[in-house]
C-alpha cells in the first residue's frame, strides 16, 4: 500500500480539482478520511482474516462498490443540505468516490502485496497496475519507521506527492486566468 500521508495528500489534490470555492474544514477531513479508510481493513489481520479473503487486505474495501457507498454514506451524513438527485448531491457523491478510489489506484501500482479487488463483492481477483513505481509500505508503524519506510516515503514523494502539487499548483493557476 502507499502509506496513509500519501493517500490523503492524494485526495487533496482532488479537492483542489472539485472547485475553486472555499470549501469548509469537514470537506477537507472527509476526502481525506475517504482516501484512508480502505485499509481499515488491515484489522482483519488481527481476527484471522486470510489477506486474500474478500474481507481481507486490499479487498471489499478497496473495491469499485465500497467507493460508491462510502461516497453516498458520507454526503448523506454530512452534507444534509445538499438534496439528494440534486447536481450539488451527485458532484459530492463523485468527488468522496474519487476520493475513495485513488486508494485502490494508487495501491494498484505498488510494488507488492497481492493486489486489489477492484471489482469486489463480484469478484475477488487482484489486480496491479503494469506501471508499479511506488515502493509498498510496510503494515506496521515500526517497520516504517526504519530502511523500508525511507525507501516508501522516496517513491511516493516522487510519484505521488511531486505529481499531487503539481496538480494543484496549475489547479490554482487555472482558477486565476479564469478570473
Amino acid at each position: 500500500m502507499a502509506s496513509a500521508f500519501s493517500h490523503a495528500i492524494a485526495s487533496a489534490a482532488l479537492g483542489k480539482i472539485y472547485s475553486g470555492a472555499k470549501q469548509p474544514f469537514k470537506f477537507w477531513l472527509l476526502a481525506a478520511f475517504c482516501a484512508v479508510v480502505p485499509d481499515a481493513d488491515v484489522i482483519g489481520f488481527r481476527f484471522g482474516i486470510a489477506y486474500e479473503s474478500m474481507f481481507g487486505h486490499r479487498g471489499f474495501t478497496h473495491s469499485i462498490v465500497f467507493a460508491l457507498l462510502l461516497a453516498l454514506v458520507v454526503v448523506l451524513l454530512f452534507f444534509k443540505d445538499a438534496a439528494v438527485n440534486s447536481k450539488r448531491f451527485y458532484l459530492l457523491m463523485f468527488f468522496f468516490f474519487c476520493c475513495t478510489v485513488s486508494h485502490p489506484v494508487l495501491d494498484a501500482m505498488t510494488t507488492g502485496g497481492l493486489g486489489v479487488a477492484f471489482f469486489s463483492p463480484f469478484s475477488n481477483v487482484r489486480y496491479f497496475f503494469p506501471f508499479r513505481p511506488i515502493k509498498v509500505s510496510p503494515l506496521t508503524i515500526e517497520q516504517f519507521f526504519g530502511e523500508w519506510g525511507w525507501r516508501v516515503i522516496k517513491s511516493e514523494l516522487l510519484w505521488v506527492w511531486l505529481p499531487s502539487f503539481i496538480v494543484i499548483g496549475l489547479a490554482k493557476l487555472y482558477r486565476v486566468w479564469q478570473k
